[in-house]
């Protein structure tokens, strides 16, 4: 066995054997989750009731819940079958933690280093910890040609497991996220596109022979989200305005971005963005009491957003690090416009979006729209 299929092997056992940690052991006590919320407990009455004497709620839950995200982003959404072809990614976030070094997910012997970490001893604070598993696959504009074709996008897939540390203040996120996988053939994007093709009886892709060679794959990214006019979520109609900023760096992605969202509707949920599969991008995770998730209600919102990225360096276009392989010249400056719809009922949340992203490399014909879908659930 080479040892790309080794590396591998290992990313795959790492990933399971993550997600098997994120199963919670068993349900915490009430007084210990309630001890554990950063928010007060609502004031009771001369009743022993709420002392709001509006419409009656639910009952809230506890703050220790988690939340489940699978996104799966395909072009399918924009009528081609090219460039960034296809994605899936499942996200699994932790309850609200104290501090960092509360999560059971990662090993003791990190907690020193993690509290380190410039957001990580506020006490004022919330704090999550996400493991991620995921896969991508991009192709060039004509899949049924079996030669290299030079100018055109190579063939790449990318197989990965990802770490996030995220801490929320008020109006404000940070994330440091660690991405470690393999490009290449061992990241099984040929076998991923086309036994999906067979069983729609579409064309398969012909071209795989001249993919990028088995590269492992490392980003370290972080990003800070705001989110301003905070005071209009969960509570009937509302809007609010969320900026990013982040950066990445590994031999996959070296880039800067910047972008924010716009969203409108009812009941917003308590987060800091509507995302898609990217390096640092937010967790869609409940941040307080009136989030709909949180009080099982519902709610739902419009949404659009841009993002912009100075891109010093892409393995999926620049080629790989270390050997000769297909490569073109990509463009510095790319982004993204996205819109959208999102549905909250009973602690799910299910998101369309639609992007339009600009030329990626030199001699791409036009730019590309692909769609997202992703479904969340608190519980």
């Amino acid at each position: 066995m080479n040892p790309a299929s080794l590396l591998m092997r290992a990313a795959l056992c790492g990933g399971l054997l993550a997600l098997l940690l994120c199963v919670p052991r068993h349900a915490p006590a009430a007084d210990a989750a309630s001890a554990a919320s950063p928010f007060p407990a609502p004031t009771p009455g001369a009743d022993g009731g709420p002392a709001d004497a509006g419409e009656p709620e639910k009952p809230r839950k506890a703050k220790a819940f988690s939340t489940l995200v699978i996104y799966f982003e395909n072009d399918l959404f924009g009528g081609t079958d090219q460039y960034y072809t296809n994605a899936v990614q499942a996200r699994f976030v932790s309850p609200d933690l104290k501090t960092l070094s509360d999560d059971e997910m990662l090993p003791d012997v990190l907690d020193g280093l993690i509290e380190r970490l410039p957001f990580a001893g506020d006490p004022d604070a919330q704090y999550n910890v996400s493991v991620a598993f995921g896969q991508a696959i991009y192709t060039p504009s004509d899949t049924q040609i079996r030669e290299y074709i030079p100018g055109d996008r190579p063939y790449a897939g990318f197989l990965y497991g990802a770490i996030g540390l995220h801490a929320k203040k008020g109006d404000r996120m940070d994330t440091l996220q660690f991405t470690g996988g393999i490009v290449g053939p061992s990241a099984r994007g040929e076998t991923a596109q086309n036994e999906v093709h067979e069983l729609r009886h579409i064309p398969t892709a012909k071209g795989w022979d001249n993919q990028l060679h088995d590269e492992p794959g490392l980003m370290l990214s972080w990003q800070r989200n705001w989110r301003l006019n905070p005071a209009s979520t969960g509570r009937g109609f509302g809007w609010d305005v969320l900026p990013r900023a982040g950066a990445t760096v590994g031999n996959v992605l070296t880039q800067a971005n910047v972008g924010a969202e716009v969203r409108f509707g009812w009941n917003l949920p308590g987060d800091f963005e509507t995302s898609l599969i990217r390096p640092g991008g937010g967790i869609e995770a409940p941040t307080d009491d009136a989030d709909p998730r949180v009080r099982e209600s519902w709610g739902w919102y419009l949404f659009t957003g841009v993002d912009g990225r100075a891109v010093g360096h892409d393995i999926f276009l620049d080629g790989n690090t270390f050997r000769d392989s297909h490569d073109v010249d990509k463009k510095h400056f790319v982004a993204d416009l996205s819109g959208g719809l999102a549905v909250i009922i009973e602690g799910v949340r299910i998101t369309y979006t639609h992007v339009y992203r600009t030329e990626e490399f030199v001699g791409q014909d036009r730019g590309q729209h692909f769609g997202s879908l992703t479904v969340g659930v608190s519980f």
